[in-house]
């Protein structure tokens, strides 16, 4: 065996509780919603958002964006799943596996469309708050990679090696059983919490409104997806002139953030008072005074408004 191996993966997967079975995949990827929601409230509610309202953009969120992941993941590898004998049930286990995260976001935006206008809320000052917190939650699923011996590159030497079990369907033919690989799952998880605190700290020093914060993680996460796309030994059977439809994805992400942070820069160079679409203000109280905001006339209703949020946000 390779002494220079240094992470062993789990024995178990799963655990039982009673007739039920809870999977660590599951759990991991539950505790990242949980983080991400509860950061996201903190900084959309600082921004002059209503308290709870990032939990009700999440019942829109979480289902559409766990439909998407799950497609984007099947449509990707049909070979896992559509094969003589198949069972084609496993398209829903889930918690087997398989989210992928350019599905989740693509339709989860999509619910958080829906959701934010409902609401009155500008969907790109919602995911300037969101933006830290869905590294967060990546980074907390990947775990689920770990427990589930997946997500894993070529062969290494290195102290930080990977074990995986070699009756692991994703373990490459042709390997000696005692093979160690580039542990994917872990430099994601860490590329993912490095990218938090460089969303936390750049907006110490720049305006990341009006969808720049949206865009700063779109570089980070497309740029370190290419790379880790790369690596990866489990590749989609999509490619487009040879090359990873994976790869080809993490690119245009990074791009399309590239040009919404310029785009945005240049569009909005004022201070962005509100989340809220105009006319569309929530009445919080007013932190100034203590007393909540009262409009006695129409006519004067948006300016007063405007002087509250001025006031919350300071």
């Amino acid at each position: 065996m390779n002494l220079l191996a240094s992470i062993p993966s789990p024995d178990i997967s799963f655990i039982q509780l009673g007739p039920f079975r809870v999977h660590f995949y599951a759990l991991f990827i539950l505790s990242g919603i949980v983080a991400a929601i509860a950061l996201t409230s903190s900084r959309l509610c600082r921004r002059g958002g209503q308290p709870g309202l990032v939990l009700d953009i999440a019942l829109w969120t979480v289902p559409i964006g766990i439909v998407g992941g799950r497609l984007y993941h099947v449509v990707t590898h049909p070979n896992d799943y559509f094969f003589a004998g198949a069972d084609l049930w496993k398209v829903l286990y889930v918690w087997e596996g398989g989210l992928a995260i350019f599905g989740a976001v693509l339709f989860g935006s999509v619910g958080a469309y829906i959701a934010c206008r409902r609401a009155g809320l500008r969907f790109l000052s919602f995911a300037d708050a969101l933006a830290p917190g869905m590294l967060l939650a990546q980074a907390l699923g990947r775990l689920g990679n770990y427990f589930n011996q997946e997500l894993f590159g070529g062969p290494t030497t290195l102290p930080w090696g990977l074990e995986i079990d070699p009756s692991n369907p994703a373990f490459p033919a042709g390997l000696p059983a005692d093979t160690f690989f580039h542990p994917l799952f872990l430099y994601e998880m860490l590329w993912n919490l490095a990218g938090v605190a460089v969303i936390l700290l750049a907006e110490r020093r720049f305006d990341l409104r009006w969808g720049k914060a949206l865009g700063l993680y779109l570089v980070i996460y497309g740029t370190g997806r290419t790379w880790l796309e790369a690596l990866r030994l489990d590749p989609t059977e999509f490619q487009l002139l040879g090359v990873k439809i994976n790869i080809i994805t993490a690119v245009l992400v990074a791009s399309i953030g590239l040009v919404l942070i310029i785009v945005q820069a240049r569009r909005h160079q004022e201070r962005e008072l509100s989340p809220y679409l105009p006319g569309r203000e929530w009445p919080a109280e007013d932190t100034a005074v203590g007393q909540p905001l009262v409009v006695t006339d129409p006519a004067t209703s948006s300016a007063q408004k405007t002087e509250q949020v001025k006031r919350h946000i300071q």
